[in-house]
């Protein structure tokens, strides 16, 4: 990607994420966020983007993240947080700015109660059900979108 300014991608994991590889393994794979993480920071770095990856288990630090950060686009994992928190929906709201959400299972496919999204129709789209490949579709998603802002 070419610009003059130093593009910025916030990932947001949400809450227990980080037993990534340990957690049902066979709904969410038996990969780590470590390794999420370490491919979506070579794939940016192909496109000279800086990512930056926050996970939390706090509703309360994960709206700060959003509310606060410095990024161009935000790539959020709301995890559990999708379905209940109207915190974070406003923080999305609050701050304007471009966000996909991403599940690394699909979520339409899961008990009632998960399929209900308080987030997505805030956000630019969803990417649902792909594994960690969820995470590689958002950043191509991200960086297409600021390329396209470019021009």
């Amino acid at each position: 990607m070419k610009t003059n300014k130093k593009v910025k991608i916030l990932v947001i994991h949400g809450p227990n994420l980080h037993l990534l590889g340990k957690r049902q393994p066979d709904i969410y794979g038996k990969f780590t966020l470590e390794e999420i993480n370490k491919e979506l920071k070579q794939e940016a770095k192909k496109s000279k983007i800086e990512l930056q990856t926050i996970q939390s288990n706090s509703e309360g630090d994960i709206v700060e993240a959003i509310t606060k950060g410095c990024y161009d686009v935000l790539i959020i994992n709301p995890a559990a947080y999708t379905h209940t928190s109207v915190a974070i929906r406003d923080a999305l709201l609050g701050v304007e700015k471009p966000a996909i959400e991403i599940h690394l299972s699909n979520i339409y496919k899961r008990e009632d109660f998960r399929k209900k999204s308080l987030v997505s129709d805030v956000v630019m789209g969803t990417i649902s059900g792909f594994g960690k490949t969820s995470y590689t579709l958002a950043l191509e998603a991200a960086i297409n979108f600021l390329q396209e802002k470019q021009k």
